[in-house]
């Protein structure tokens, strides 16, 4: 389990195709710390570490062929900032909120507007079942913990900080970009319920 606060900033260092696999080299400044099989969040996807090279400051996970059709992983290139996360520990902080580290969509940065110390991002996810956001509720949006405004059936707002955008990769956001989406895992499951309840 994760909770959408962003360890570090890794970028991607090289991208290798192996069949229907693509296998990705990111450097980050924990990857000395990474141990074989572990789950680190990469803009919210969480993905498994097989191998690791603490010389170089580097790991590689793979992302099956699932994970690139719904994710914008295909769109990771050399150069590409990602936002990272380790697991929670059992005795960390739960200083976001509840994050699975499973996309449930992507979406479109529809814009960015800078307010002079902060960035307002409008992102367009469409209409679809599970996709909902509530005003002032928690949304993960390529790895990060937010809270939404302005929400509607199609989309949302966040405000990011002057921190937020030095530390994570909303710094090289752009709008027309595709982000990754984890929607609460609370209200996934209120909502799957009410359903249930409105058909019997």
């Amino acid at each position: 389990m994760f909770t959408g606060i962003i360890e570090a900033v890794g970028t991607v260092v090289a991208v290798a195709d192996q069949g229907s696999n693509r296998h990705f080299t990111i450097a980050s400044p924990f990857a000395a710390e990474l141990k074989i099989d572990q789950s680190v969040a990469h803009d919210g996807v969480c993905l498994t570490v097989v191998a690791v090279d603490a010389a170089a400051g580097t790991h590689v996970v793979t992302a099956i062929d699932e994970t690139l059709r719904v994710t914008n992983l295909t769109q990771w290139q050399p150069g590409r900032l990602l936002n990272l996360e380790r697991c929670l520990a059992a005795t960390g902080r739960f200083d976001g909120h509840i994050v699975q580290g499973h996309v449930d969509a992507t979406a479109v940065c529809a814009s960015v507007q800078d307010q002079n110390g902060s960035w307002l991002f409008r992102f367009e996810h469409g209409v679809a079942p599970g996709r909902l956001t509530v005003e002032k509720g928690s949304i993960c949006v390529n790895g990060t913990s937010l809270t939404c405004f302005e929400s509607t059936d199609e989309g949302f707002t966040v405000a990011i900080i002057p921190y937020t955008y030095e530390h994570t990769s909303f710094q090289q956001l752009r709008a027309g970009d595709t982000v990754n989406l984890e929607f609460d895992i609370v209200g996934k499951y209120v909502a799957k319920l009410l359903g249930q309840r409105a058909t019997a």
